[in-house]
């Protein structure tokens, strides 16, 4: 169950988008209104950075694409 949360379930569409959606939120901080609400951008950036939703876990949601599934199964 623990390897489960730890394989890497997002493709990279999603990750690039994650990333992008993260860096946005955290230059709230900084530009616009100016609050710490942007601090929630760190949640979308360091899962897009490491490839790993948590929460895509135990609903068995995997972006990752199929042909890559497959090679890594083979080795």
């Amino acid at each position: 169950m623990a390897s489960k949360f730890l394989e890497k379930n997002e493709g990279t569409i999603d990750r690039v988008v994650r990333v992008l959606i993260g860096l946005f939120l955290l230059s709230l901080i900084f530009w616009g209104p100016q609050t710490y609400w942007g601090l929630l951008g760190l949640s979308p950036l360091v899962t897009g950075i490491a490839g790993r939703c948590p929460g895509y876990a135990p609903f068995g949601i995997n972006t990752c694409s199929m042909t890559r599934k497959k090679v890594e199964s083979r080795s």
